[in-house]
């Protein structure tokens, strides 16, 4: 398994490669051109030096219009990359945030997010988004940037899907998916009472405040378990619902993989 490669920056959470990681043929996905982040609303002018030093020419934002009109990303003066987004809602809330209605507790928060993740592999506005992602990401190999909110959810649902495209061994996703836990800072923020400061998980304890801004293996799994049911495979999944056949996905471990 490959280790985790953050960016440390001020304000923005889970920034961080993707690639590093080692494929079921023996190649390795390239480092520093596959970047996922949370989103970039509260970014520090060091953090824009940091992230335009990367020379990301593609960004993919996953969120919907009244997620970037409450936050919309700060950029560095010299920006210059393409932003791609869905025109519509590609969830009507963040999913974690649409978890925490109705939740009272760390049991209530996991089924909601359960829940969530039971269908999040077929949400009507987040697939075009990410057959968007595959798209661009198949014209070349510069370097590119996918978000959401948290970066954990739609952002770790479509990482694991490239990862899935790339033939990362699933341990190796699933180990990429959790990191979210570290390099979002969760517990640091949990520990200086972050959360207390937003009404909507003022009332929450800490287990529940957990449980909707972290994530855990099951909820991928549970996403995994209903492609399974639903579309047979995840490869036919792939084929069929995000339209990426095995012809699309050896032209991006053409452009991906090394060694």
């Amino acid at each position: 398994m490959s280790t985790i490669r953050a960016l440390p920056l001020d304000a923005v959470n889970n920034f961080r490669d993707y690639g590093g990681y080692r494929t079921s043929d023996g190649r390795r996905v390239r480092s520093g051109v596959l970047w996922r982040s949370a989103q970039h609303g509260e970014a520090s002018d060091s953090d824009l030096d940091a992230i335009h030093a990367l020379g990301i020419t593609r960004v993919i934002d996953l969120r919907g219009p009244s997620e970037r009109e409450a936050s919309p990303c700060r950029r560095h003066p010299d920006f210059s990359a393409e932003v791609w987004y869905h025109p519509e809602e590609t969830a009507g809330l963040a999913l974690h945030t649409e978890a925490a209605e109705g939740t009272l507790t760390a049991d209530d928060a996991r089924a909601a997010m359960l829940r969530l993740y039971d269908g999040i592999a077929y949400r009507e506005n987040l697939v075009p988004m990410i057959k968007v992602y595959f798209d661009l990401l198949s014209r070349n190999d510069d370097p590119s940037l996918v978000h959401c909110v948290a970066g954990k959810d739609r952002t770790g649902f479509a990482v694991a899907m490239m990862h899935e495209a790339l033939g990362v061994h699933r341990d190796d996703a699933m180990a990429d998916y959790v990191a979210t836990n570290t390099e979002s800072r969760l517990e640091q923020r949990i520990a200086s009472g972050a959360f207390r400061d937003l009404p909507r998980y003022a009332r929450f304890d800490t287990d529940a405040v957990r449980a909707l801004w972290g994530v855990e293996e099951s909820y991928l799994a549970t996403a995994y378990a209903a492609i399974r049911e639903r579309s047979g495979s995840v490869d036919a999944y792939l084929t069929e619902v995000l339209e990426l056949d095995p012809a699309r996905r050896e032209a991006l471990r053409a452009l991906y993989l090394e060694g």
